[in-house]
C-alpha cells in the first residue's frame, strides 16, 4: 500500500458529451487549469456515466471522448501536471463499485436529489435501470479510488460528494478494525516516543470529548510528521483519533468551484440542449455573428431607449470578459443610451474570439496528430490503474477476499 496524502490530491471527471463550450471553460476547465499547479490531479474521461442515460445511443460517445479531450488540452489542461484517464480504461472502477454497492442502503441512493429531478427533467427516456440509480455510487467509487480530499463541484453537486463520504464513512466503520485494532492502535502510539504519543493522546481526548476540530487537524499533522511508524500504522492512527477504525478510504470534502454561470445567446444558462452555445473552438466568424445576435435588454427597442445593464445577458459576458474601464462605459453608455447595442457587443466580441484563438492554437496539433492524443490518455490510464490497483489489493483485503497460498 502506497502513501497517499488525501489533502493533496483531487479528482474530477466529465461525461463526455462532445464539443465543449465556454460555460464548459469558465465553469470548469479555467478551474481544473489553476488546480493542477496547487494540487495532484486526477481528471477523468467519464464515459460510464455517460450510459447511464445514453445507454440506447453508444455510437457518438467514441467521438465524443476525443474531441472533449482535445478540448481539455486546448484549454491548458496539461498531462505533464495532471493525471488524464478514461473511466472505462480503467476497470477497476467497475470492481469497486460493486463493492461498494454490497454495503450501501438503497434508501441513500433514492434520496439523491438528483435522481428525482433528472427523471423529470429526461421524461423521454426510460431512466427505470439500476445504473441510473446507482450512478451516484459509481460517482463515489470514482472519487474514493483514488483517495481524493477534494472534489471540485458546483453547489448543485454537494450533495453526491456528501454520499461518497457517507459511504466512505460506512465503509470504514465495517472493515477498518482487524482483529486486535485498539492494541495495535496503542502499540503504534508508543513507536512515536513519550513526548509525541501524550501530545496525540491529549489531541485525540480534546476532540472525542469536545468535538475540537482544531485538535483533529493538529493530531492529522503530527502523524504526518511521524518516520517511527509505517503507513498502515498512519492510516490505523488517523482512524483511531476520531474513535473509529482504519481510514482505508478517506472521506473527501467538496471543494467549491467559483460560480461563473455564463448565459448563452438566447440568455438561458449556456448548454447544447437549448442550442444557445458559442463553442470553445468555434471559428471567429461564427462567433461574431452568435455576439451580434445575443438577446439585449428588451426594454431598448431603439437606439435611444436607455437600458439596464443587469437584465441583459450581454451584460454578464462583459463581467466575465471585460476590464474595469470597458464595464464602466457599458454602464453608462448602456443607462443613458449614448451607446447602442451593437456599439455594446463589439469589445466583448474582440475579447471572445482573442481568448479563442489561444484555444484553437493548442488544439491544432493534437487535431493534426490523434496518435498523440492517445498516447497521453494511453500514460494517463498507467498511472490511474497504479493508484486503482493499490487501493483496491487493500479494499480487497478487509473485505475478505484476498486469497493468498
Amino acid at each position: 500500500m502506497t502513501s497517499v496524502e488525501p489533502q493533496q490530491r483531487v479528482i474530477s471527471g466529465m461525461r463526455p458529451t462532445g464539443r465543449l463550450h465556454l460555460g464548459h471553460y469558465h465553469g470548469v476547465l479555467s478551474n481544473w487549469t489553476r488546480l493542477q499547479h496547487e494540487y495532484e490531479c486526477f481528471f477523468f474521461v467519464a464515459d460510464w456515466h455517460a450510459l447511464t442515460t445514453h445507454y440506447d445511443d453508444p455510437f457518438s460517445i467514441e467521438e465524443n471522448v476525443w474531441d472533449m479531450v482535445i478540448d481539455w488540452l486546448a484549454a491548458g489542461v496539461n498531462p505533464g501536471s495532471a493525471t488524464l484517464f478514461i473511466q472505462s480504461r480503467v476497470p477497476e472502477h467497475a470492481e469497486l463499485h460493486l463493492l461498494l454497492s454490497m454495503m450501501t442502503p438503497l434508501g441513500w441512493l433514492e434520496r439523491v436529489p438528483s435522481y428525482k429531478d433528472q427523471q423529470e427533467k429526461l421524461k423521454e427516456k426510460d431512466l427505470a435501470t439500476y445504473g441510473f440509480l446507482g450512478y451516484p455510487l459509481l460517482q463515489s467509487a470514482d472519487i474514493l479510488m483514488y483517495r481524493a480530499g477534494h472534489v471540485p463541484v458546483g453547489a448543485d453537486q454537494v450533495s453526491h460528494v456528501e454520499i461518497t463520504r457517507e459511504i466512505a464513512r460506512r465503509f470504514n466503520h465495517l472493515y477498518g478494525r482487524d482483529p486486535g485494532f485498539e492494541e495495535q492502535a496503542e502499540a503504534a502510539i508508543a513507536k512515536m516516543g513519550k513526548k509525541n504519543a501524550k501530545l496525540y493522546r491529549n489531541l485525540r481526548r480534546r476532540f472525542l470529548e469536545q468535538g475540537d476540530e482544531e485538535a483533529l487537524d493538529t493530531a492529522r499533522a503530527l502523524l504526518k510528521e511521524q518516520q517511527n511508524i509505517s503507513i498502515g500504522d498512519r492510516e490505523r492512527l488517523y482512524g483511531y483519533i476520531e474513535g473509529g477504525g482504519k481510514v482505508i478510504l478517506p472521506e473527501p470534502q467538496s471543494l467549491l468551484t467559483p460560480e461563473a454561470r455564463l448565459p448563452g445567446t438566447d440568455g438561458q444558462k449556456m448548454s447544447k440542449s437549448y442550442n444557445n452555445t458559442i463553442f470553445l473552438r468555434e471559428e471567429p466568424d461564427s462567433v461574431s455573428q452568435k455576439i451580434r445576435r445575443m438577446q439585449t435588454d428588451p426594454a431598448r427597442v431603439r437606439r435611444s431607449d436607455p437600458g439596464d445593464p443587469d437584465k441583459c445577458p450581454v451584460w454578464q459576458l462583459h463581467a466575465i470578459y471585460s476590464d474595469q474601464d470597458t464595464q464602466d462605459w457599458v454602464q453608462h453608455g448602456c443607462r443613458n443610451a449614448t451607446i447602442g447595442c451593437l456599439d455594446c457587443k463589439k469589445p466583448l466580441e474582440e475579447k471572445v474570439i482573442e481568448e479563442q484563438k489561444v484555444f484553437r492554437d493548442r488544439a491544432r496539433e493534437y487535431e493534426n496528430n490523434p496518435d498523440l492524443v492517445r498516447s497521453i490518455m494511453d500514460e494517463g490510464c498507467d498511472r490511474a490503474r497504479v493508484q486503482a490497483r493499490d487501493t483496491l489489493q487493500e479494499v480487497r483485503r478487509v473485505m475478505g477476499l484476498e486469497y493468498r497460498r
